[in-house]
């Protein structure tokens, strides 16, 4: 009679009473690291973020594995970057593991690039011009006032999926549109001598980096977006650059770095990896240092 009562008071203890500290967490399942910092900036104890990919890993390029699907099958709320970026295996798991409210066109299916400006939407689009998204590019969150609208419409969201703490999502989006808004006008102060400073880029990854800082993009090693830099259009480059004031060839974390170092050797202009997401440099654990990262990197070469 002891164990069982025993048994029953463990068991009762792990029940969840709404209100109380033991309250199950709101899950999110974040297609890359940077929508997963973003929850936990505006949801802080109250959610539990999963990051479905690393700084190392291209997001063009998933598999669904059984673990990501776990992950969907748990989750409350799917923030991914949109605009085509995950379309080779984020319907999988939607379609697959997804709960009936994180299906497309639900409050638990938010797509960052349809809250902010999109770039590079391309008027025709064919399989000759390579791996061009229809939508634009989506590689939205490398513009810091991207990251706020998004911050608003994920606030909206956590408020609608968790009524009960509205006020403390309401509080916590304050707390951060404020640091972040400070964060923004001393990094747009810092980096008026970026201005007009060319770079050349691996792919199309930087371009709201290169719009927001108002920098020069002055080639990029793929001829065409996903195609590998080839030999003939690495000499041609070659000659655009020999001739201008290009500071740095920037390349994300998983890029190969082959063409950047061919290109640096042959040029002496700084190969450079920036981190482009959280984890991309062991100190880079939050938005704020993703981008003192990029403009600490960015300020190094040009002054050279």
């Amino acid at each position: 009679m002891q164990r069982v009562l025993a048994a029953i008071a463990v068991a009762a203890a792990a029940l969840v009473v709404p209100g109380t500290a033991a309250e199950a967490k709101l899950r999110v399942f974040a297609c890359e690291p940077e929508w997963a910092a973003l929850a936990d900036e505006l949801g802080g104890a109250k959610v539990k973020s999963y990051a479905a990919t690393h700084a190392q890993q291209d997001p063009h390029y998933i598999r669904a594995r059984p673990s990501l699907l776990s992950a969907m099958r748990r989750s409350d709320l799917v923030i991914c970057s949109g605009a085509g970026l995950e379309v080779g295996w984020l319907p999988v798991l939607v379609q697959r593991a997804g709960r009936r409210s994180v299906q497309p066109g639900k409050v638990g299916y938010l797509m960052a690039s349809q809250y902010v400006p999109v770039l590079e939407v391309p008027e025709v689009v064919d399989r000759s011009q390579g791996d061009v998204h229809p939508d634009g590019n989506p590689h939205v969150h490398l513009n810091p006032h991207n990251i706020h609208l998004v911050a608003n419409e994920v606030t909206r969201r956590l408020q609608v999926l968790d009524a009960r703490n509205a006020d403390q999502y309401k509080t916590r989006f304050a707390d951060f549109s404020r640091r972040w808004q400070a964060a923004i006008a001393d990094w747009e102060a810092r980096a008026r001598p970026l201005v007009g400073m060319q770079v050349v880029t691996h792919h199309k990854s930087w371009t709201y980096l290169i719009d927001w800082l108002r920098l020069d993009l002055a080639g990029t090693l793929e001829r065409k977006p996903g195609i590998p830099p080839s030999v003939g259009h690495l000499e041609a480059l070659l000659q655009d650059v020999r001739g201008a004031d290009v500071r740095a060839i920037i390349r994300t974390p998983y890029a190969p770095d082959d063409a950047s170092n061919w290109l640096s050797g042959k040029t002496g202009i700084a190969a450079m990896v920036l981190p482009y997401t959280i984890g991309g440099e062991p100190d880079v654990t939050d938005l704020f240092t993703l981008f003192e990262r990029h403009l600490q990197h960015l300020l190094d070469v040009a002054g050279d």
